[in-house]
């Protein structure tokens, strides 16, 4: 399948728990997940982190972790509830919204 690229986003120091949604994608003027999204490449950098999916905020210690540099697909539905946190230091994430065809 070939992904049309729908926008980036990069995320400032993630000192508290931040949604995905919450980011502000491509020349949008307003934050948001691009409409039509099917995935998410989402990658780590200067600290590694935790994310949940189900509406309840990770902590340093409670959630799955991405390390640095570590890349994830996410494809699965809720992606309005995706919520990252740093789990030391001040930890950023970039995203890439992409559609598919």
């Amino acid at each position: 399948m070939a992904e049309s690229p729908l926008g980036y986003a990069q995320s400032g120091a993630l000192a508290a728990s931040t949604l995905v949604s919450s980011l502000t994608f491509g020349s949008a003027t307003a934050a948001g997940i691009p409409a039509g999204t099917q995935l998410l490449i989402i990658q780590c950098e200067t600290a590694a982190v935790r994310w949940r999916d189900d509406g309840v905020a990770p902590t340093a210690a409670i959630g799955y972790p991405l390390a640095i540099g570590q890349e994830l697909r996410y494809t699965a539905h809720g992606q309005q509830n995706l919520r990252f946190i740093g789990q030391t230091g001040t930890a950023i994430i970039d995203v890439t919204a992409y559609a598919g065809s």
